[in-house]
């Protein structure tokens, strides 16, 4: 009943709404529907920069591998990451108050150090920095015990592997190795299985897949492996196209993407680790554009954040997931659990649909006095400022007696009724939304 009921929404979709990722639907099975639910409901998630990298600054992995620096430099920052201020409870607290449903931690970036005890051959927070403790299993407990879901980002290179064939851009430690690189997929599909059985994840995050193929990462085997600890674990689509969602990064998607789920990782300012000297950062109202552009498309925002290497946040970044939870939390209604919206064809602004069609959301931008939607077929019941809840006058003007063509819906929003960031228009209907299509 759910994969019909599901189905019946994304053909509907195809013919009134013109949303790509009906595309697929029909090809996604119910218990992959089921799996999947919470996350399509999410809409937004916390990614979690933290590692070594913090310490000096420097992009993470990246700076010894592009030769900005030697990996020996690199390493030192080592010495300096304590996290002696580190308080996950904290963590998770702002995170709710972000309204986000989700976070997703780097477990191990490229440059190989893990933030848990493993207990395979490599670099460990744990062996080699003077933090000396698990840093996952705290994070874990304390978004569980706020019913926000766990993710862990895994970094399938490890460049600073002995057993791992790449160095640098322009260096390699060896080719055609079948017995190290044997090794290595060993390794690492070794601490895929610590994390699964000592966290139980409900999201794996990779990345690093482009430097080998599918059959070399063994990808399938990976996510059967998955699997089998946790059925209902989640897989973003950088285990070499064997995962369950596309992981679109920086850029919002021009046009909507095919896949069915899908998340955009997105930075607050140019960094994806903590960089003190990169102050160039988005505000509020151009990260809930995005956003808002996201739940539109009917994808999701993993916004990130760079923790110090003391474990704490910079104000700036607390912040703006303040200002970003005032503004969730106030329309919740319209970010969590909804389909997307209606083409700009029939309103200029981006829109979301309720759970059953019933609702139309329209988020408005700027301070116009009237808010016109045309080609909908349906009758309003009433229109509303959400999260205020004060009713608001229509009309409907240019309607034709002698044809079929519904008339422009016009909707007056006084100023003073405006949210400072993006205001949301909530518009019963009398059914599930209807288009005219000529």
């Amino acid at each position: 009943m759910l994969l019909k009921n599901i189905t019946a929404i994304c053909i509907f979709s195809i013919a009134a709404i013109n949303m790509a990722c009906a595309q697929t639907i029909q090809t996604i099975d119910s218990n992959t529907l089921q799996r999947m639910q919470w996350f399509k409901d999410a809409r937004l998630g916390i990614f979690i920069h933290w590692g070594i990298y913090a310490v000096d600054g420097v992009s993470e992995s990246w700076s010894f591998y592009n030769g900005y620096l030697s990996h020996d430099d690199y390493m030192k920052q080592c010495k300096g990451f304590t996290a002696n201020k580190y308080n996950p409870t904290q963590w998770a607290d702002l995170i709710k108050q972000s309204g986000a449903r989700y976070a997703v931690l780097t477990a191990k970036h490229h440059d190989g150090v893990a933030l848990w005890d493993t207990k395979q051959q490599g670099l460990s927070v744990v062996k080699n920095t003077p933090a000396k403790r698990d840093l996952i299993g705290p994070y874990i407990d304390a978004l569980r015990n706020l019913n926000i879901k766990t993710g862990l980002y895994y970094s399938l290179i490890d460049w600073s592997h002995p057993d791992y064939d790449i160095f640098t851009r322009t260096q390699k430690r060896y080719t055609n190795d079948s017995l190290r690189w044997k090794k290595f997929t060993g390794f690492y599909q070794a601490q895929l299985q610590e994390l699964s059985t000592k966290y139980n994840p409900d999201l794996y995050w990779f990345d690093g897949d482009w430097e080998h193929t599918a059959a070399e990462w063994q990808a399938d085997k990976v996510r059967k492996m998955l699997m089998y600890y946790n059925k209902n674990v989640i897989i973003n689509s950088r285990l070499t196209n064997h995962g369950d969602y596309a992981t679109p990064e920086q850029g919002v998607p021009i046009q909507i993407p095919k896949d069915y789920y899908w998340e955009l990782c997105y930075t607050m300012n140019d960094s994806w680790g903590y960089q003190p000297n990169d102050t160039h950062y988005k505000s509020c109202n151009q990260i809930l554009n995005v956003l808002v552009d996201c739940i539109y498309k009917g994808g999701n925002l993993l916004l990130d954040i760079g923790p110090k290497a003391d474990g704490t946040i910079d104000e700036k970044q607390k912040q703006l997931l303040v200002d970003v939870g005032r503004w969730t939390k106030k329309h919740e209604a319209a970010v969590f659990g909804t389909l997307p919206g209606i083409n700009t064809e029939y309103c200029m602004y981006p829109t979301a649909l309720s759970a059953d069609s019933n609702m139309l959301y329209v988020f408005v931008s700027g301070k116009p006095a009237s808010v016109y939607i045309k080609g909908l077929n349906n009758k309003v019941h009433r229109a509303y400022v959400l999260g205020q809840g004060t009713m608001l006058s229509y009309d409907i003007f240019g309607k034709a007696y002698w044809n079929k063509k519904p008339g422009m819906l016009s909707i007056n929003l006084p100023q003073q009724l405006c949210d400072n960031e993006i205001t949301v228009i909530a518009i019963l209907l009398d059914g599930p939304v209807s288009l005219y299509n000529d």
